[in-house]
């Protein structure tokens, strides 16, 4: 995520493997964002261009799992992301961006946080 919020190409492709997998499920309010996209450039390249949600991001844990929630501009969650990495290489990305199951899950506390993340990098004080 550090990668792509900075914009370094490079730097995603060193910990992409070379066959990663990105799948995204848009549902059917977003269905440009149901993809599969296969291989380091494209994903690379994809997730560039999603970089200002990638600022977004808000580690959570998920059925005890480590994800992400990155969040629209009016501090609703726009995605659910998760990462499986092997030999210190991300090999698979999933991200959840249909609106209607992201407003079903329970992310008021992590709301909070990216706020008030978000007031404090604007300068305003909390």
């Amino acid at each position: 995520m550090a990668a792509a919020r900075r914009g370094d190409y490079e730097g995603l492709l060193s910990v992409l493997d070379p066959n990663v997998v990105l799948r995204s499920d848009g549902g059917r309010a977003r269905p440009g964002l149901v993809r599969v996209i296969r291989g380091a450039e494209a994903v690379a390249s994809r997730a560039l261009g999603f970089r200002r949600l990638g600022e977004t991001a808000t580690p959570v844990l998920v059925n005890g799992v480590g994800d992400v929630v990155t969040w629209t501009p009016q501090g609703a969650p726009f995605a659910v992301g998760s990462f499986t990495v092997r030999d210190k290489k991300v090999v698979s990305i999933e991200f959840m961006a249909d609106a209607s199951r992201t407003r079903s899950l329970d992310l008021r506390r992590m709301r909070l946080m990216y706020l008030l993340d978000a007031l404090c990098e604007r300068g305003r004080d909390v």
